[in-house]
């Protein structure tokens, strides 16, 4: 996609509110080799909880970060830790069962109050409270689908009513309630985790970039400086790198996005997401002393990206007829796995896998998901018996729930594959500051870059996962892969995985 220059451009400091607020961690890069009990590659909500988890079971772990702690996918999160997911339990029940969809409310709702107690027991400071979460109806249709969600969940066990009386100032029809939620800073809250896990014979690396796994015994994990070698090894990357376990097949990468604007007090004490489409979800923050309203939604597939920047003006013109907010002060957008049948993966890497194993497919609710994932990695790794496992086995054969999803999905990613090849325009001496292209020429495809000073950056179009074409993401400056969901800057280096290898750097056309 092309961009449009800086004057279409949208508003708001292109950062998560949550890293923009957070403070910088400072932990070392591996140099030279390490030996553990277990290595844990991603230091997001997975990957950290587990970690923590692991360390408080007597077990030495080494946690390795490619960036900064919590400056991933969990940095760029809304901030809901809740087990009201939308619609998630009608939708699981229709295509599992009603027992999976009972234990799939348990290990959120434990993840809940396992988040709760550690704020407690760590004395982490990251504003989290409790909250009332809403799923809310606006229209006749979705005030059913609410009504249904919440009989269903309360069976369930869940905390879970349906109301006409709900806090937003705007009318709706009703919606389900779940009580005694939360909401966290959740780049400070893994800055807490990070403090109580270094130390004592285990690691945080930071800007420690994991190149290879080898399953064995000893497991070991290369990275450019070292290698670290354990007893069992913990993929917690969101999407894993490699080939291994199929998962980018398995799951589809979905984007949304946020907006932040600032206010004078908090108008809501609550957080709520819409029944109906548009999707919208809702929430209010108090950061550092400034009241902050977010609204988020707008998802898509990554191969449908569209108008990046039209997105954020859709988000932003809600915030302000909806909630009263004058301006954006942040925007920023997130991806996660899709899993095709609606259930998280947490397990062994593969069927053939001895001691690597995989959280990823958090379907968009990582903050508890990642959470119980890694509580079930914990209790594998420490061989206790887990109730919540064969939910989350990551090896799991469910072809009613995910054989149509499975060939619908993966011909889309198809379809964005033969786009990419035929994708490009023939230049770029009309490319305007703040511009990207793909073009071709001599055969190939490159991905050229103009910055705000002038100079053009030129690298490899092809996507260093599985060959597709990059493309160029107008609104955040990235160029993004619409097959499974990399994404790179706009000098070729690694944002967000599959991929594990930047872009190299090409000749300019």
């Amino acid at each position: 996609m092309n961009a449009a220059a800086n004057h279409g451009r949208p508003e708001g400091e292109p950062v998560s509110l949550w890293v923009a607020t957070a403070g910088t961690t400072d932990y070392p890069a591996l140099r030279g080799d390490v030996e553990v009990d277990v290595a844990v590659i991603g230091a997001g909500i997975a990957g950290m909880t587990a970690a923590l988890a692991l360390k408080r079971a007597g077990r030495t772990v080494a946690v390795l970060e490619t960036a900064r702690v919590g400056t991933g996918v969990t940095g760029h999160t809304t901030g809901k830790v809740t087990s009201l997911h939308r619609l998630a339990y009608t939708g699981i029940a229709r295509s599992h069962s009603t027992g999976t969809a009972r234990v799939y409310g348990q290990a959120n709702q434990a993840a809940v109050e396992h988040v709760a107690q550690l704020v407690a027991d760590e004395a982490i400071d990251c504003d989290f409270r409790r909250v009332a979460n809403y799923t809310y109806a606006e229209s006749a249709d979705a005030l059913e689908l609410v009504r249904a969600e919440a009989s269903l969940a309360a069976r369930l066990g869940l905390p879970a009513t349906f109301t006409a009386e709900v806090p937003l100032p705007f009318p709706v029809r009703g919606a389900v309630r779940f009580d005694g939620q939360g909401q966290i800073h959740a780049v400070k809250y893994l800055q807490g985790l990070a403090r109580a896990v270094h130390g004592d014979g285990s690691f945080v690396f930071e800007h420690t970039r994991a190149q290879n796994v080898h399953d064995g015994s000893p497991a070991v994990v290369d990275t450019e400086n070292g290698w670290v070698r354990a007893r069992d090894i913990i993929v917690a990357t969101n999407v894993p790198c490699g080939g291994q376990g199929l998962f980018y097949l398995r799951s589809h990468p979905h984007r949304s996005y946020i907006v932040a604007g600032r206010v004078d007090t908090l108008p809501l004490d609550a957080t709520f997401i819409s029944a109906d489409q548009p999707m919208r979800s809702i929430l209010t923050a108090s950061v550092n002393g400034t009241s902050y309203v977010l609204t988020g939604g707008e998802g898509h597939r990554v191969s449908e990206s569209g108008d990046t920047a039209a997105r954020y003006r859709r988000l932003a013109a809600f915030a302000r007829d909806r909630l009263d907010v004058d301006k954006v002060a942040y925007r920023w957008s997130t991806q996660d796995g899709m899993p095709l049948d609606g259930l998280p993966y947490a397990g062994l890497m593969s069927p053939t896998a001895k001691h690597v194993y995989v959280i990823t497919g958090l379907r968009k609710w990582g903050l508890t998901n990642g959470t119980a994932a890694a509580l079930i990695l914990t209790d594998t790794l420490t061989g206790r018996t887990n109730a919540w496992a064969p939910v989350f086995n990551s090896n799991r054969i469910t072809p009613a729930a995910s054989a149509g999803r499975f060939v619908k999905e993966n011909i889309r990613t198809f379809a964005a594959v033969v786009a990419g090849k035929v994708r490009g325009r023939p230049g770029h001496a009309d490319l305007l500051p703040g511009e990207g292209t793909v073009i071709k020429a001599n055969g190939g495809s490159t991905a050229v870059y103009k910055d705000e000073e002038g100079h053009v950056h030129a690298v490899s179009a092809t996507c260093t996962h599985l060959g597709c074409t990059v493309g160029f993401n107008a609104a955040e400056a990235t160029w993004d892969c619409p097959c499974h969901g990399s994404r790179f800057t706009t000098d070729g280096a690694v944002i967000q995985g599959p991929a594990a290898k930047d872009l190299p750097p090409a000749p300019m056309p």
